[in-house]
Formats: structure tokens, sequence, C-alpha cells
């Protein structure tokens, strides 16, 4: 495919013109610089762009706040009472699932707890949990209170897999080995969808087929892969899944969850879970009654009720998403980080002044590439920044660009590759 490609402006342009979402990238805001510049921005694998349509979301709920007051609940233009509602079937669409096993609540780490009190079930026997060394620290911090929580020892309970020696992601056929090796004491596969720190896919489907063949739960946190890969959560069968909302799907920064729960466990009111008012079945809630009777699918797993401001602006994203089509936007991703992948080493070959190495698999990743450097990459890092280009840096020296498919053209992309060529180390 990077036969075809070229380093150019009048390509980058030529492609730009051919690309049919490209009209979505009005619908963002892109940040300015003190100049009043408009800047390149790389980061929506960390925090994306604002919709334009958030602010008047935003605003047509505090109307109705200031006109209705409590009454809102029942009376606003969406009542608040069943907001989660209006979010459910357009979140369905990003990660694959049928909207009864999904729900928008609480924040990530909160919702991954909350998750695990119900997949997370440890025996005698059944109580080990497998996941990838190396996880984003909350994964991390999460699995390391539950296993305590039960009165396990984290180095005993907990198996973290590393890649083989001189390499820097894990292969699947040893992920699917560790399952097998440890069938016997597994109780739950924990992976992200997206390793946040090398742009991994991690393949869920294969990964949930050896732990349910193992007898055990396989549950994904998806904060890098939702809005970012084409999901199929429901196909592949897997038990749980949470993601947050402000990185590839651009709700706001700190901005609400979304939970998945295969049917065969939301459908079914004996699942374990923690229990709040908000859960409980609808069209008995206000009856205040004893004994809880959890509404079916995942918004039995409610809590409290509904942060609508924050989810009105979520709302406004996932809208955005439902026009663009998430297969589109995959193919779309494909392409351009493939083009960002060409552009990267055609820079590098002409500039001896770059050291660095694509970390991310090509045939495993989305829209993310992970250079790693050397004690040259601070110096570079900050050099796209002089350049107007906004990516991310990740110590001790992994520098993450994101061209993100709903925004970023191609471009952005070439003129990332311009800004590398002057690159100096002097």
């Amino acid at each position: 495919m990077n036969i075809s490609f070229q380093n150019s402006l009048e390509y980058a342009n030529d492609c730009d013109k051919n690309d049919s979402l490209a009209k979505f990238r009005d619908q963002y805001i892109f940040p300015v610089n003190e100049k009043n510049e408009t800047q390149i921005y790389f980061c929506g694998n960390s925090l994306g762009l604002q919709p334009k349509t958030a602010k008047e979301a935003l605003n047509i709920e505090l109307e109705d706040w200031g006109k209705w007051g409590v009454e809102g609940h029942f009376h606003g233009r969406k009542p608040w009472f069943h907001y989660h509602k209006f979010l459910t079937e357009h979140a369905a669409e990003v990660v694959g699932a049928k909207p009864i096993e999904v729900v928008v609540m609480n924040q990530l780490t909160v919702n991954l707890h909350l998750l695990m009190v119900s997949f997370y079930r440890p025996s005698k026997e059944k109580y080990k949990i497998i996941m990838e060394a190396g996880a984003f620290p909350s994964d991390m911090y999460a699995i390391e209170s539950q296993v305590k929580h039960h009165g396990f020892d984290y180095n005993d309970a907990v198996i973290e897999l590393v890649p083989r020696e001189g390499e820097f992601t894990l292969r699947t056929e040893d992920i699917l080995k560790a399952i097998e090796d440890n069938a016997s004491e597994l109780a739950l596969v924990f992976f992200s969808g997206v390793q946040y720190y090398t742009g991994q896919y991690f393949n869920i489907p294969e990964i949930t087929k050896k732990a349910h063949e193992v007898g055990a739960i396989a549950g994904f946190d998806l904060a890098h892969a939702a809005g970012n890969l084409n999901l199929k959560l429901h196909d592949w069968d897997v038990d749980f899944a949470a993601w947050c909302s402000y990185k590839y799907l651009n709700s706001g920064p700190g901005n609400v969850s979304g939970i998945y729960i295969h049917e065969k466990h939301c459908t079914n009111p004996e699942t374990p879970r923690f229990s709040g008012w908000w859960g409980y079945q609808e069209n008995k809630r206000f009856l205040m009654e004893k004994g809880y009777i959890p509404e079916n699918g995942a918004a039995g797993w409610q809590l409290s009720n509904a942060p609508v401001f924050g989810m009105a602006v979520h709302l406004a994203s996932l809208e955005l998403f439902h026009q663009a089509g998430i297969e589109n936007l995959r193919n779309k991703s494909i392409v351009l980080t493939n083009y960002l992948e060409f552009i990267l080493e055609d820079a590098k070959s002409q500039n001896a002044n770059l050291s660095f190495e694509i970390i991310t698999p090509k045939n495993e990743r989305g829209a993310q590439l992970s250079l790693l450097t050397d004690s040259t990459g601070k110096a570079l890092f900050d050099h796209l920044i002089h350049h107007n280009i906004i990516a991310d840096w990740r110590e001790p020296n992994v520098i993450r660009i994101a061209p993100t498919p709903m925004y970023n053209s191609f471009l952005d992309v070439y003129l990332l590759g311009k800004a590398m060529l002057s690159f100096s180390n002097k």
C-alpha cells in the first residue's frame, strides 16, 4: 500500500479532496498558539478536540434547568430522568454491541471496579488474573486493589505478560499460551484494547475465545480503542468492557464513561453487582420500595442519576460518530496511519539527525504510532511544538502521534513530515 504514497503537498491535498469524511474536520475546534495560529493536533489519543456542537448541546440543558428547575427531569427537551437512553444506541454502534448491553455512566476506573465486582469472582482454586505488564496505571491500581480486597497477594494472583527479549510488544500466540498454561487457576483475563504506550491493538476475539475455553472471564479497558477501532464486542462474545469518552470520542476532559456487558450476563438479574437507585427498575423507581429489582440490561448497573451536562457534550460527539460511521472512520484511519508511517520513514531517510523506531506493530494498530527515540527525543518533541504540532511525550523516550480520522487530514501528516526534515539536534 505504501508504494503509491508520495511525500508532496499536491499528493496530500489530492487525498483530502477525495476524502469523503473530510467535511467532519470543520465540526471541531482546533487549538491555537499565543500568536493565534491554528495548531496541528495529533493528540486525540489523550484528549480529543471539542465538537463545535458541544456548546449548543450544553446550553440547551442549562436553559432547561433555568426554565424548569426540578421539572426538567420530566419536561425538558431531553428529560433527565432517562437521559442515558439518548446516548445508548450511538454508544452501542461505536463498540459493536446491542443497545441493551451498553450504558453510559460514571468514569472509567469507577466502572472498571464496578464491573470487577460482577466478573472477578475468585475462588481458592481459580483466582488469578492475566494482564499485560506496563498497563496504564489506572488498570494496574484497580487490579491490585481488587486482588487485595479478596485477600490475595498481588505477586501471586496477577500474571503480568511481558514481550519477548528484544521485542517491544506482546505476541498473540504468547498471550494465548499463557492463558492455556494457567487454565486451572485463571479467573479473569483483562487487557486493554489498545496498549497506551506502544499503540498495540490486542486481538480481542482470540483472547476472549481462549479465556472462555479455560473457563475464565474476558474483560477489556477500551479507553484507547473506543472510537478508534471497529469493535464487535457482542459478536466476539466479550464478557465486559469499559471505556472513557474524552480520547477518540472527543467528549471533554474527564467526561463520562461507557460500559458493555454481554447480553447473557446483563439480562440475568442474578448477575452479582453493586446496586443503586438509578439502576432500579425504571417503572417502579419512585415507589421507593425495599429489595433491589434491576433495570434490564447494562442499565441495571447504574448507581446514581445521570451527570446531564457531561452527557450532553458526549451525545453531541456521538451524533457525529453516527453520521460518519465507525467503519468508515476505521477505513480512513488505516490509510491515514499508513501514510504517517510512510512520511516518518521518508523524513528519517532524508534527515540524519532523526533517530527513532516505530514500535507500534504494522498489523496490530489503530490511529497511533509510537516512536521510540534516543537522547534527542525530547528535543524532537519540543521541535514539533515549536512548529505548532501537538503530539504526546511519554517517559522515558516515546513520542506518540495519533492521526485521528474524524478531524485529521493528509495535509496535517505531510506538514508533520516537513517539520521533521528541519530538525537538528545540534
